[in-house]
């Protein structure tokens, strides 16, 4: 039996364990990636591991989240991680040069090789073959250190695209419907792999949206075959000698298999608050728009942004509508602005914002209060826009730009004749906003500003857990609700104990209140929770208000495996009806933890009510070793004495 692109790449890194489904696996890590938002915490933890230089081929700091600055902790955490980064050998994309996975896929993106990020949407490089994963800013730390990262292994999923896409429909439409068939949980402990005809009716670009947006299945990644096209679009970045091809096997087998018929497609809608809520756009005529925002990791490629620009040119936004677009590079900016592209949109009336995030994660242009927002983003969650209020619609930049001139929800094909954007043969190549690290870094001095505060560390566990349930929430919780990040709080992203005052505050306003007052405590949850960013502050914050576990009906991977890292244990429900049965301020105790981790079964008792209930506590060996010493930076150093 042959094998898939993804088992390839994964048995060329395999480290330790096998490739069976299910089984703890851990690879090695050949580049990695961070950002701002995420960044400065992952760079405090990479100097608590006392590494002096990286030991990847590649590691880049990118400056694309926080990007506001009304104050100085932006900065201050800007001039860290260019500092850090100078210091220990990786390389700094300076604020302006664009959104991390957008450079990334162009400046630095290698074929066959395996990349690490701390942002959730790094499978964003599976769109040239890369197998690219999410995680937290530990995982990064100890990968930019050179150890291995574990992963249980994952289902292995063909997508087989069949035919081509029509007119007006496009590569977002594709991961829509996705998301309509699979839900936002549907790809847990999974890797979605496309093959078939359809994949080489597809640009990079297009490969890398579906991709982008695969971490909103609750993918563990998402890959494309690395072939002609990819090694063209390579070779119009000026970097042909890092292509190579990596294809499936003839007789490759996989662990299950679905089928889309591209060709039967047509524009699609998540509708609000949730990315598969999808629906055909010819449901939703006549919705009056208030705003729409062009950008994100996911729609901000030169393509798009040419596509966007043919169709504004000559017209006028809607006077009712506010239209912002952010290209995702300088490259992309560049290119625009010397063909005429950027000028169409500024002549259209489109409001130009920098190549960054912004929007997307709630740094700047909030909606009016109950507006509707169409945004070519990959998130809609209630309230990360900064209006808890807003209808947030996610879209495709064709049906953005139609929808911003007509002044409601618009289907583009009404447009006419469709627009082709050839892929350009030579991309205008100018690094010169990502500053080299030192070559030894000796004499670099490490600069913090006031506003960055020790990271909170977990102490090891005691042999009786217990505490009160601090709140108790229902499905598909967010790393929004948990740690929200908006342009008020962005800045703090270093500080956790003023983040911790806002820890859950969307779904339980008392939360931080009533975790000081009872000296931490457990959490309650449905399903999925944890869903969306990879921020560890959504687990160092709970850890810092002294949260012991959390009960939840499943988790969301990453968040998950950040919990554990940081010394948090994670139980889910054996019986989802005993969920039902706890309230808020009940004590929950598990007796003899020490003993009861060493079990994939954990009885926690309710004192309220004199019940039990039966957890599972499915994880490896690797990670009760880290419950029981408080986290894998404590287990790390009790290993190495």
């Amino acid at each position: 039996m042959g094998l898939n692109a993804s088992q390839k790449i994964i048995k060329n890194h395999l480290v330790k364990g096998k490739m069976i489904v299910g089984e703890e696996i851990a690879i090695k890590i050949d580049r990695t990636l961070t950002q701002d938002s995420t960044g400065t915490m992952a760079y405090l933890q990479f100097e608590a591991l006392g590494i002096n230089r990286v030991k990847t081929k590649k590691s880049v700091a990118y400056i694309d989240h926080n990007i506001l600055q009304s104050g100085p902790e932006n900065a201050d955490d800007h001039l860290y991680i260019q500092t850090v980064a100078k210091k220990h050998g990786i390389y700094f994309s300076r604020p302006g040069n664009g959104i991390c996975h957008q450079v990334n896929l162009e400046r630095f993106g290698v074929p066959g090789d395996t990349l690490l990020g701390s942002d959730s949407h790094t499978p964003t490089g599976g769109g040239i073959g890369m197998l690219a994963i999410g995680a937290g800013g530990l995982d990064v730390a100890v990968a930019m250190g050179g150890g291995e990262y574990y992963i249980n292994m994952p289902k292995i999923v063909k997508v087989n695209l069949r035919g081509k896409l029509s007119p007006w429909v496009t590569a977002k439409d594709i991961i829509l419907e996705m998301l309509r068939r699979c839900t936002v949980k549907g790809g847990v402990g999974k890797i979605f792999e496309y093959v078939g005809e359809g994949v080489k009716t597809l640009s990079v670009p297009e490969r890398a949206t579906i991709t982008n947006m695969g971490a909103e299945l609750g993918a563990t990644t998402s890959i494309f075959p690395s072939d002609d096209t990819v090694r063209d679009f390579l070779k119009a970045q000026g970097r042909v000698k890092d292509f190579s091809y990596v294809q499936p096997d003839a007789d490759a087998v996989y662990d299950e298999e679905m089928e889309i018929n591209l060709s039967t497609l047509e524009p699609m809608v998540a509708c609000p608050h949730s990315p598969d809520k999808v629906v055909p756009v010819s449901q939703l005529k006549d919705v009056k728009v208030n705003q729409v925002c062009i950008g994100s990791c996911t729609n901000s490629s030169f393509v798009d942004m040419m596509k966007v620009a043919h169709i504004l040119k000559g017209k006028t936004v809607n006077e009712n509508v506010s239209l912002t677009i952010s290209p995702g590079s300088k490259q992309v900016l560049n290119m625009i602005a010397q063909n005429g592209g950027l000028a169409s949109m500024v002549g259209s009336g489109a409001r130009i914002l920098e190549s960054a995030c912004g929007p997307c994660i709630g740094m700047g242009q909030s909606p009016s209060t109950d507006a509707v927002s169409l945004r070519t983003f990959n998130r809609n969650f209630e309230g990360r826009s900064g209006t808890r209020s807003a209808k947030i619609y996610l879209v495709s930049p064709e049906i953005a730009a139609a929808s911003a001139i007509k002044g409601y929800i618009a289907d583009p094909r009404e447009l006419g004749e469709p627009i082709y954007i050839e892929m350009p043969d030579e991309f205008l190549v100018e690094d010169n906003m990502i500053a080299p690290p030192d070559e030894t870094g000796d004499n670099i001095k490490v600069v913090r500003g006031p506003n960055i505060k020790p990271f909170p560390k977990a102490k090891s566990c005691e042999n009786i857990t217990c505490g009160k349930v601090l709140t108790k929430v229902g499905d598909n919780i967010t790393t929004d609700h948990i740690m929200p990040s908006n342009a008020k709080l962005l800045p703090y992203r270093s500080n956790i104990p003023h983040l911790a005052e806002y820890c859950l505050t969307p779904c339980d306003e008392d939360f931080p209140k009533k975790a000081k007052e009872n000296g931490g405590g457990i959490i309650v949850a449905g399903s999925n929770y944890g869903q969306g960013s990879s921020r560890e502050h959504a687990a160092l914050a709970p850890l810092y208000l002294g949260v012991k576990a959390v009960l939840a009906k499943s988790f969301a991977r990453i968040h998950r495996a950040n919990l554990i890292n940081n010394g948090i244990i994670p139980l889910v429900f054996e019986n989802e009806d005993d969920y039902d049965k706890i309230d808020v301020m009940d004590e929950l105790v598990i007796e003899d933890t020490l003993k009861q981790i060493k079990n994939d079964v954990v009885t926690v008792k309710n004192k309220n009510r004199n019940e039990e209930y039966k957890m599972v506590f499915n994880v490896t060996d690797r990670q009760r070793d880290m419950i029981k010493f408080g986290g894998l930076l404590n287990m790390m150093k009790e290993n190495n004495k």
